[in-house]
Order: structure tokens, then sequence, then C-alpha cells
């Protein structure tokens, strides 16, 4: 079978494996598509904070079920799904707690483990999510969604709340869909002006602006809060400058959720925190609860997935795709191997 693989920074092939077998418990999937993730690109680039090499990387997809034995979940043969790819250890601190997202020694298919972009891949039936005819293009993006939906959660947000995420790629756009299916107001930025016009055009976002300038920054508080500050901010790129204004653009007693993954310290003058009396919030993964209600809103018909889609390659392409996408990326919003 092919497996979409990077053996090393900077290099993306198309090899050959042998189509695993499925152990106890394990459903054997044919994949269908796969959304290439902001973190495939960073290991491609050899950025990623997590990644190993060599490495078959893809943790969104959709996938038909080949094979499968009797199991509780309802996954069965020809069922197309998804499935929630970080794998957690069970009995860390975090795991003991019950936030397995939040697992010390985690996993994350395509990154510290191998991933789902190859013709056949095997997963626990347990993390598996039937698609419930939702098409196969949209059923990738679950995963991302959930990511942003997974972050916005933890700000708590009541209806009325302003929000300004920073980032207008893939996790950025949903972090302001998940943030208006809460009830809040949602605005972007980012420097890509035609990423902030598709977030605010082609998801009904509340507003954004190009983010090219400290006093810009400033000029967008003053319209949309008088200056009082957003409820909360979302950092969604993984940059120091992207933190900072974040810090700057919240309201105090307001709300910080950083989902953005970062390998540069930020110079920071924690004073802000106190003196905002700041609620500041990491957030990493999703968990199942995320998986359901966002797979709830997209059957409902919340938000078109399809609309973040700018490029699709073949499979058999993955050198040209990733040349593409390095060079393109201020332009792409999300991009899927086809299988």
């Amino acid at each position: 079978m092919r497996a979409i693989v990077l053996p090393e920074p900077w290099k993306a092939v198309t090899a050959e494996r042998e189509i695993p077998v499925p152990k106890q418990g394990e459903a054997l999937l044919k994949m269908v598509c796969g959304g290439i993730c902001g973190s495939d690109l960073a290991s491609y680039r050899g950025q990623s904070a997590y990644v190993s090499y060599p490495r078959t990387i893809g943790h969104e997809f959709a996938a038909e079920v080949v094979k499968v034995g009797e199991n509780p979940y309802g996954i069965k043969k020809g069922m197309l799904v998804t499935g929630n790819p970080y794998f957690n250890c069970g009995t860390c601190y975090s795991c003991r707690r019950g936030y397995v997202n939040a697992c010390i020694h985690n996993e994350t298919m395509g990154v510290q483990r191998e991933g789902a972009f190859s013709d056949y891949f095997t997963m626990p039936v347990e993390r598996l999510f039937d698609g419930a005819g939702i098409d196969p293009k949209e059923l990738a993006l679950v995963e991302p969604f959930c990511i942003s939906y997974h972050g916005v959660s933890r700000a708590e947000l009541k209806p009325g709340d302003k929000v300004l995420i920073f980032g207008a790629g893939a996790i950025g756009i949903l972090a302001g869909v998940a943030a208006k299916s809460f009830g809040a107001k949602a605005y972007i930025t980012d420097i890509a002006e035609e990423k902030v016009k598709k977030a605010v055009n082609d998801f009904g976002l509340d507003g954004g602006f190009v983010n090219d300038s400290p006093e810009k920054l400033t000029e967008f508080i003053g319209t949309v809060t008088g200056g009082d500050g957003f409820d909360a901010t979302v950092e969604a790129v993984g940059a120091p400058a992207t933190f900072l204004a974040c810090v700057k653009a919240v309201a105090s007693r307001g709300k910080m959720v950083v989902i953005g993954v970062a390998k540069k310290n930020a110079d920071f003058n924690f004073l802000e925190v106190q003196r905002k009396e700041l609620n500041m919030y990491g957030s990493r993964g999703a968990t199942s609860d995320d998986f359901r209600a966002v797979l709830k809103l997209v059957r409902e018909g919340f938000v078109d997935l399809t609309k973040l889609i700018s490029r699709t390659y073949s499979a058999d392409h993955a050198e040209e795709a990733f040349e593409d996408l390095d060079k393109n990326y201020g332009e792409i919003v999300k991009a899927e191997f086809e299988f």
C-alpha cells in the first residue's frame, strides 16, 4: 500500500508499506481523504515541537471500515468514520483525573506515532466515530474543528461575549465558528487579508482586520469594544507576537486561550496577568465529548467545513504537495490528500 512519509525534514515521499493487521479491539480502515494539518507542514519544515523521524504523517481523516469485530460502539464494516487521534497512557496523573487530552505521555497520530496517511491503517474501535452521512471531504475536517472547539470551550463563553481570534488559518477560523456556536460575537485577525475576508464572508464571523501594525490592533479594540478590551482572546498562531497581542487585546478579568503550538519564547511582562486579573488557559487536543459536539454541529448544518479547502492533492504526489504548501501557505487555508 501507499503511505505518505517524512523521512527527514524538508523531504516527503509516497512510500510502499505492508498493509497492517488489526489487533484485538482494532478496526482496519481504508483511507478516503485526509486533511493536512499545520503541524504536518511544521513537521515537513523541521519546526515541530513534537515530531520524530521517519514518520508516516496525518491525523485528520475520513476512512471506510474494512474489517472490525463485534464491539459496543456501533462501528460496523462499510461505515465511513473519523477518529480521535490523541493516544493517552491511561496511568499518568492527568489520565487518572480524566484529562486524557492532557496526558503527559500523549502520542498523536502522525507526530509521536505512525499516522493515518496510508491506503490502510488501524485504530482502536473505541476511538472511532460514525460519519453518519457527512461527506468524506467534510468528515476529514472534523478533527481540526474539535481542536478549536475544545480551546474555545475552555473560556466558558456567554451569549454576547466578544471574542478576538489571532490567526485566520483553519484552527483560527473554526475557533470563531465555535465561539458563535456558544452565542458569542467572533472577530478575527491575521496578516493575510484574503484569509480574514474568507473567515468573515464564508463563515459568518462578525468582523476582522489585517494585523500589520500595533496601531491597527489598538484601533480595532477601540472600534469594537470602546477600548474596554475583548471578553476573550484566542491565540491560534503559535508565535510570541500574537501571544503578546492576545494579552493586550483582552479585557480586565477576561479570558485568554492558547491553542497555537510555539517553539519560541515570548518576552513577557507578567505584571499584565496580575494587573488585569487575567484567566489564561492552555488548550491541547480534544476529547471524545468534543468530537460528539462537533459532529452534531456539522450534521445540523451549523457550518460547511468544505469551504475551508483551498487545495486537493493526490496521495501519489506528496513531495509536490508539500512544496506547494510551503511556498503558498499564506493563501492556503486548508488542503487535503485524496487516496
